[in-house]
């Protein structure tokens, strides 16, 4: 682990107060903008994500930012990107000319495949580092990244730029435990839980203690502190050791009980055994969290950013579309949330924020909850987990928000066009098929162009494209299909599907 002058950081920080707006607004004042889509997460989790190496194009939304005429961007990742992913960006810019938008992008390339985070890749080749050291106005330059840790951290002091995101002493914030804690001081409702633990003897105790407190448990979630999308979460069933429960055994033989039940844990990852999983607890910590039960149950989350003046803002609510075994992997999501909620999700994400803010962090975070329909219009709320990096939700959402240059509006959680229209938009990360394997960028490109389902800026709907790089190898792609209404987005994007699949139709074989 590489240690990082704290201090120095959070000074080099202080710059962004001059310079953070450019970020988010389109306005005509120079900046220079480093994208570093680093996904400097555990390694071995990452991996468990299919086609995990392509997610550094996440942020290509990014590109859109040059849509302000002086603005400069400089966007590195591990490999190439293909050029007409490029190419499709920044045909996306309203009343930019392609040239002019191309002249002020910078692509830059550690041409490493490894599974090292990108920032660590770009560390290590001191002459790509001045490069883009070179490549900088210093006084008009900050940085954006996917997460930020100790790699972040030491590329923004070697460079001068400042990071626009949390410090990484504040990463704890936004582990399964720190989130807990969070909401507890924050005072903001979450399911029952165990504190962090380091071994499986301790889990499984702690797995007890949690039963004891709820005689009427069902099912208990298993998370790794630093599991990604859900990927790191297993399913306790209580349900074939009831002999076990509460009043019908004793402690001790309930520990043992729940110690052999860890065997049959249901995993979210395919690819995940208890083995493996049992492995990483001594590394990453654990806790157990009761399962919230619910016939009509929803995943909504709440984003939200603090500003290097200490301001806390909500950006958007969504509906999170789960999958896995049992629905705790992140697959997509539906903007804005329910209407039933969405603006209590408001409310308890800005006491989420002012806490974060409290403890010194900055720029993105998420809040994810589980809703459930206690009927008559009244839903029981309660918050899982904090991310303090830009997750699944924050692509779909700066894509619409820099392609309409539209306003959140608070009073009702809706997003408006500059024309005054309502937006509405159904995003993925996760359109997978295997018969879309085999299909190129370019290939994209033209059945996009066929079935006319790029976006339109003139009417401000359509679909726009990103994990492109995932499609030829995974059969993957995200998108975010965007309507004036919900019903119209969701049509949007099964057009998209229904073309895909009648363009990779295999031919019936007598």
């Amino acid at each position: 682990m590489i240690t990082v002058n704290i201090d120095k950081f959070r000074n080099l920080q202080l710059t962004l107060r001059d310079r953070w707006k450019t970020s988010e607004l389109f306005d005509n004042s120079e900046a220079d903008i480093l994208i570093i889509p680093s996904l400097s997460i555990d390694q071995r989790e990452l991996l468990k994500i299919e086609g995990c190496e392509h997610y550094e194009e996440r942020l290509l939304f990014s590109l859109i930012r040059l849509r302000n005429p002086r603005t400069r961007l400089i966007y590195v990742t591990s490999m190439p990107l293909h050029p007409s992913i490029i190419d499709y960006y920044l045909q996306l810019l309203p009343g930019i000319p392609f040239s002019h938008a191309r002249h002020r992008l910078l692509l830059l390339s550690t041409y490493d495949a490894s599974l090292k985070p990108l920032s660590q890749k770009i560390l290590e080749r001191p002459r790509l580092l001045e490069k883009i050291h070179n490549a900088l106005r210093l006084d008009k330059a900050f940085m954006v990244c996917y997460n930020s840790t100790y790699w972040e951290s030491e590329l923004s002091l070697k460079l001068g730029v400042p990071l626009y995101a949390a410090a990484p002493d504040l990463q704890l914030w936004g582990t399964k435990s720190g989130s807990r804690q969070i909401f507890r001081e924050s005072g903001v409702p979450l399911p029952d839980g165990s504190e962090l633990v380091k071994t499986c003897q301790d889990l499984a105790n702690a797995a007890a203690d949690l039963w004891e407190r709820q005689p009427r448990l069902q099912r208990i979630v298993i998370k790794l502190n630093e599991g990604f999308s859900g990927e790191g979460n297993a399913l306790l069933d209580l349900r074939p050791i009831m002999n076990f429960a509460p009043g019908k055994a004793d402690h001790i033989e309930r520990v043992a009980a729940i110690s052999d039940r860890f065997l049959h844990l249901r995993f979210q990852s395919s690819q995940e055994t208890w083995a493996n999983f049992s492995h990483r607890i001594p590394e990453l910590g654990a806790i157990a969290e009761a399962f919230i039960e619910g016939e009509i149950k929803h995943s909504p989350s709440v984003q939200g950013r603090i500003t290097p003046t200490g301001e806390v803002e909500i950006l958007s609510t969504h509906d999170q579309i789960l999958g896995g075994l049992d629905g705790q992997i992140y697959i997509g999501c539906r903007f804005p949330a329910d209407e039933n909620y969405r603006c209590e999700l408001q409310e308890l994400g800005l006491k989420v924020g002012r806490k974060l803010a409290e403890k010194g962090a900055l720029e993105r975070f998420a809040v994810d909850f589980v809703a459930v329909d206690k009927g008559n219009g009244k839903w029981d709320i309660q918050a899982i987990e904090i991310n303090l990096r830009k997750g699944g939700t924050t692509h779909p959402f700066m894509t619409l928000k820099l392609l309409t240059n539209g306003r959140y509006d608070l009073s009702n959680g809706l997003f408006y066009s500059q024309q005054g229209r309502p937006k509405y938009y159904i995003a993925t990360d996760n359109l997978q098929k295997d018969n879309y394997r085999g299909l190129l960028p370019n290939d994209l490109m033209d059945i996009i162009a066929h079935y006319r389902l790029h976006f339109d800026s003139g009417t401000e709907t359509g679909t726009v494209f990103h994990l492109m790089g995932c499609l030829s190898q995974f059969g993957k792609l995200g998108l975010t299909s965007i309507g004036d209404s919900p019903e119209e987005a969701e049509d949007i994007y099964n057009k998209v599907v229904e073309a895909l699949d009648q363009e990779t139709k295999q031919p019936h074989k007598e």
